[in-house]
């Protein structure tokens, strides 16, 4: 049901309660009425019901929000849903756009960025920008984190080729980002492309 609907409700809810404890309350008094107005219903004559009855009723039912709980929104006023809360973004999906962004970058044995990359230099200097320390060399890489299995890979998880002496970054969809090898630059490749040995996660 849509707030505005809900609100509708309870006020009507609240008037109803309202208007009963009017009648109950008057039932030996003259039928005089003095005109009240009902948010979302308009203004109408009641006999023993005042404005005050109708005006508490409401605020009965209205939520307020505590003060502090959203920025920007008084004490008292009526709640307001939150804006959704932007997802959280792991360390490893920092590094798969750290590594994106250094695609076409060329590949030089033993470089480390941020100009060119080996392959586990790509991986440790995209972890880098992530704010983790990964160890350098493909071998150590394969062997630090927690192993996961290659139907389980998730954006991020650094895979091992070759029986270890090659490293990439999983980028999802079945791709991952690496320096290859001499003459090629950083690529977005298939991880089919090439014998897989593991994949570790490290965040």
């Amino acid at each position: 049901m849509a707030s505005s609907t809900f609100t509708r409700s309870a006020r009507r809810a609240a008037v109803a309660g309202a208007l009963a404890v009017g009648a109950v309350t008057v039932s030996a008094a003259p039928a005089l009425a003095d005109p009240i107005n009902i948010p979302g219903v308009g203004t109408v004559e009641v006999p023993g019901v005042t404005q005050q009855q109708v005006d508490a009723a409401i605020a009965s039912i209205t939520p307020s929000i505590p003060e502090g709980i959203v920025p920007g929104v008084a004490t008292g006023s009526a709640a307001a849903v939150p804006a959704p809360l932007a997802p959280i973004v792991t360390a490893g999906e920092k590094a798969v756009e750290a590594a994106r962004a250094k695609l076409g970058a060329p590949y030089v044995y033993g470089a480390a960025g941020p100009d060119a990359f080996d392959c586990s230099g790509l991986v440790q200097w995209a972890y880098k920008q992530a704010g983790m320390n990964l160890p350098r060399t493909s071998y150590d890489q394969a062997a630090a984190g927690f192993a996961v299995a290659q139907s389980d890979l998730r954006v991020g998880d650094v895979i091992s080729f070759y029986g270890g002496s090659h490293s990439g970054i999983y980028a999802g969809d079945g791709n991952v980002i690496h320096a290859s090898t001499a003459g090629q630059p950083v690529k977005l490749a298939p991880v089919s492309s090439m014998p897989f040995d593991g994949a570790r996660r490290y965040a």
